[in-house]
Order: C-alpha cells, then sequence, then structure tokens
C-alpha cells in the first residue's frame, strides 16, 4: 500500500518532466510503454492505469514491458553493442533468476530462488546485524572491514544440477550465529563492530560464491559465451569483482550494467520499442501479473 501511494503522488509528475527532459508532447511520441509484470500489484496497477489514460486520450498504442527482460536490456543499452544470445542473471530484492536470452525479447527460464531472492536476504540479514536499509550497501560497507571467512555459513544447492538457488537457509544460519532459535528482538542485541564486519563479510561470501557458481554452471549448460548481469544486486563490490574473475579465466564475455543501471531506472523501459518494433501491441484490457510465473524446477524440464 506504501508503495501504491507513492506511485500513485509521483506518477504525473515523473510523466511531465519525461517529456520536458524529451523536450517533446504527448502527441508528438509513438507509443506508450509500462512494465505489467513482475513486480508489486499496487504499483503495477498504477502504471497500468496512468499509460491506458494516456493511449486513450492520446490514440497511442500500448506496448507492455517485462521489468526482468527490461534489466537485461540495460545491459544491451550499456555496452552499446549486440549482447545477445546470452546467459541473463538477475539479482535483486525481488528476484533472483537466470534466463536463456535469445534475443531482446525471447527469454527461457533457466532457474531462480526457490525462496528468497538474493537481495531481500542482505536487507533482512543487514536489520539482524543493526545495520541501515537498505541491506545491500550496509552489508557491503560492513563487509570491508571484515573476514569473509569467520563464520562458515551454507551455500545451498550450490552442487545442485538445478539452476536454482535458496537463501533462506543462509538467513536462518546468520541469526542462529546471533541469537540461536527462537523469536528475539535483535535491537536489544550488543555486537561488537568486529562481529558485525565478519557476519557482514562471511555471508556476503556465501551469497557471491552462489550466484557466481550457477551462472557459470549456466553458461556451461548452455553453450553461450555472454553473461548478462542486472538487477541492485550486481551494484555489489564483491559480486562484480567476482564475476571479472571468472570472465578473465574464462574467457566469456561479462556485460554488467553500470551502478547507476543496476537498480531500477528508465533505461530500461528502452526495451518497449523492440516490442514496438515488433508490432507487439497490447489490447487497453492489459492486466498485470505481479508475481514471477515459475516453471516447474529445471531439473524436471525438458527443452
Amino acid at each position: 500500500e506504501i508503495a501504491s501511494r507513492a506511485h500513485l503522488e509521483r506518477i504525473l509528475p515523473v510523466i511531465d518532466e519525461a517529456l520536458r527532459r524529451a523536450q517533446t508532447r504527448l502527441d508528438e511520441i509513438d507509443a506508450v510503454a509500462v512494465a505489467n509484470t513482475p513486480g508489486l500489484a499496487g504499483s503495477l496497477l498504477v502504471g497500468l492505469v496512468a499509460a491506458k489514460t494516456l493511449c486513450v486520450a492520446c490514440g497511442k498504442p500500448l506496448i507492455a514491458v517485462n521489468h526482468l527482460q527490461a534489466h537485461i536490456y540495460a545491459c544491451r543499452i550499456a555496452a552499446g553493442r549486440e549482447v545477445f544470445p546470452c546467459v541473463g542473471l538477475i539479482v535483486s530484492g525481488g528476484h533472483t533468476s537466470l534466463y536463456r536470452c535469445r534475443n531482446a525479447l525471447e527469454f527461457e527460464f533457466l532457474g531462480g530462488t526457490i525462496d528468497d531472492a538474493a537481495g531481500e536476504a542482505f536487507d533482512k540479514v543487514a536489520q539482524m546485524l543493526g545495520l541501515p536499509f537498505p541491506g545491500g550497501p550496509s552489508i557491503q560497507k560492513a563487509a570491508a572491514q571484515g573476514n569473509p571467512q569467520a563464520f562458515s555459513f551454507p551455500r545451498a544447492l550450490i552442487d545442485d544440477a538445478r539452476l536454482d538457488f535458496s537463501f533462506s537457509g543462509l538467513k536462518t544460519a546468520v541469526r542462529y550465529q546471533l541469537v540461536g532459535p527462537g523469536k528475539p528482538d535483535f535491537s536489544k542485541l550488543d555486537l561488537s563492530p568486529q562481529f558485525v564486519a565478519d557476519a557482514a563479510a562471511s555471508f556476503q561470501e556465501a551469497v557471491v560464491d552462489c550466484l557466481v557458481a550457477k551462472a557459470m554452471q549456466a553458461l556451461r549448460a548452455s553453450g553461450l559465451s555472454t553473461l548478462c548481469v542486472g538487477g541492485g544486486v550486481a551494484a555489489n563490490a564483491r559480486f562484480r569483482e567476482r564475476l571479472g574473475d571468472e570472465a578473465r579465466k574464462g574467457g566469456f564475455d561479462l556485460v554488467i550494467a553500470p551502478l547507476k543501471l543496476c537498480t531500477d531506472n528508465a533505461v530500461m523501459g528502452a526495451i518497449a520499442l523492440e516490442r514496438f518494433r515488433a508490432g507487439l501491441v497490447e489490447p487497453l484490457d492489459l492486466d498485470a501479473f505481479p508475481g514471477l510465473l515459475r516453471p516447474k524446477p529445471s531439473a524436471e524440464r525438458t527443452t
């Protein structure tokens, strides 16, 4: 509800600002694009209603954007060259997913988290450690002063044949390291700065190990030689460092979004042009699909 209200308050000023910066008018644009999946239902619906209203008022076609495909497309925009076909890894607060990307619009789901997203785990562990929100930057900052081998946290599914992730057990392991089972009040814990730094570094290393291992596994399984990485967690310095190391060793092409394009941004919306050129226009009864429709586990699928 909070996100929906914020979208409602800002949607018209954002549209006005976009037109002003582009130095254009509504009657001069070719189409109206809107993200309709995945995401928070209320936020998606605010965008949909605004987009449909503009289409009706101005007689423009409606273009639907998949938020996750748009993250990978931001990599292409930043690279300034063709990156498809590629393996796409999207790591954010709401999603941790691997795709075989045949082109900008054709994605095949390879695997994803079976519980928490990586970014969600960062936020929750940061809260346990008394670090500020958002958890990603806070964990990274604390980890810089810590020992990543201080605690032996689990790397779930890292050797599994499936291209899936699991971070719930890792989050629980951090909690048990702090207080054991039960429902404690984390705000009352008296943790030393070094303990927090070591826990943050060990947690971060475990997450990065899992993300990198599955990305490499996806490249081998797909036979592709390009890896595109987007989403808020792609801004993590340790993650970027490890991916760079693997690219140098493995000889694959790493295309990772620049920091300003890792989190949600307007550049992602450029994927709408691909859909517009392909004639993929939507009816005005287009609906929102908040959740990521997850196919059956990757080990059970055939391609």
